[in-house]
């Protein structure tokens, strides 16, 4: 039986998601209608957005949905550059979602927040770098998709907002798995997305402070209270409810999972890994790790081939394996082309993370004969 660790690419969809999406499929309607098969609509829309508001402890009418987290961050910054932040500082290890929608404004400075070795943004950089930027747009993730690491988003927020500036932050990862209060982060914008809690494909939200002003970007009806046109797409939003609600009962389970993360990186690191991130806070079931001389891409196949599921990098590349920007901007170019990430999920166990140790050391093994045949004599 085949072993899932890749849940940051995309977690497996909760049954309490399956149970949603199919209750709402039955109901039909459109929420925008006044009629009972229109109000029963918007009755699982107000539900779903109470659940995911929840997750990050806000207020409901501060939840937008979306298409997915990659939509919640343009919003976000699209909005942000339309408020007048035409400085855009970017965290060297965020998403491309949020990367490449910044690189894309037009008429923005753009700069990038260096990392240090461990992964973390270094706070006396933006520091310095604020006295020079007038109302800028601050992006930085809360919890890194590839290594884990969390993020001092707080502490960055007292320095954004005492410059007048916009801080967003990604939680795409990080809801789920690590307790979340929108206020105590001092985001003004977050982003979350459904199918990393659970929750169906191609559903998100962004979730906006009172101190930001949206700027719709698609235009036609007055839905989601003027911040995004189009019917909303109500079976996709119950489940992401339903999987808000039941990530939010779960985080405990999750945080159990650092013991079996922390037994494989112990492991990996005796055969001369180097585990990325190592010493500072990161999600309790992601583990990021990088093997000298052996490509990422032969690791993750050889590993699917022995029945487990991980993954090189960030999923979103059209199914291709490349170097890790992330680890090239932590100053490990050597390490860059060698790592992998292995992420569990509300359906793992300690067996499915054994049944990866086991794997990995038989790779590794034959990674080790192959170069002693091949050594010159």
């Amino acid at each position: 039986m085949s072993v899932y660790l890749d849940y940051n690419a995309t977690a497996k969809v909760r049954p309490e998601a399956v149970v949603a999406v199919a209750r709402a499929l039955d109901v039909g309607g459109n929420p925008s209608s006044i009629h009972a098969a229109g109000r029963a609509a918007r009755a699982l829309l107000d539900a779903a957005r109470s659940e995911v508001a929840a997750l990050v402890a806000a207020p409901a009418e501060r939840v937008t949905f979306l298409s997915g987290g990659t939509e919640a961050s343009a919003l976000a910054i699209e909005s942000a550059l339309a408020a007048g932040h035409d400085r855009i500082i970017v965290g060297a290890t965020e998403h491309e979602a949020v990367v490449e929608t910044a690189r894309a404004a037009a008429g923005a400075a753009l700069e990038i927040w260096p990392v240090d070795e461990r992964g973390i943004a270094d706070l006396d950089w933006l520091e310095a770098r604020l006295t020079h930027a007038a109302r800028p747009l601050v992006c930085l993730m809360l919890a890194n998709n590839e290594t884990g690491v969390i993020q001092p988003v707080s502490e960055a927020a007292l320095m954004v907002r005492a410059a007048g500036g916009w801080l967003h932050v990604d939680a795409v990862q990080a809801a789920g798995k690590i307790r979340i209060d929108f206020d105590a982060l001092g985001a003004d914008t977050l982003a979350l997305s459904a199918h990393k809690v659970g929750g169906p494909q191609g559903v998100g939200a962004l979730v906006a402070g009172p101190r930001a002003q949206l700027t719709r970007q698609l235009h036609g009806g007055g839905q989601e209270r003027g911040r995004r046109a189009g019917t909303e797409n109500i079976p996709g939003i119950a489940g992401f409810g339903a999987a808000a609600a039941a990530s939010a009962a779960g985080l405990a389970d999750i945080a159990g999972q650092q013991a079996w993360r922390d037994g494989l990186a112990a492991e990996a690191a005796a055969r001369g890994a180097t585990v990325l991130g190592e010493g500072v806070s990161r999600l309790p079931q992601t583990l990021c790790f990088a093997t000298p001389g052996l490509a990422s891409e032969v690791q993750v196949m050889a590993l699917d081939l022995a029945g487990v599921m991980v993954s090189a990098g960030a999923a979103c590349s059209s199914g291709k394996v490349r170097s890790s920007r992330v680890i090239e901007a932590m100053g490990r170019d050597d390490l860059a082309p060698c790592a992998i990430r292995v992420s569990g999920g509300w359906g793992s166990s300690a067996a499915d993370w054994s049944r990866c140790a086991e794997a990995s050391a038989q790779l590794f093994a034959r990674h080790q004969s192959r170069r002693r045949a091949t050594a010159p004599a």
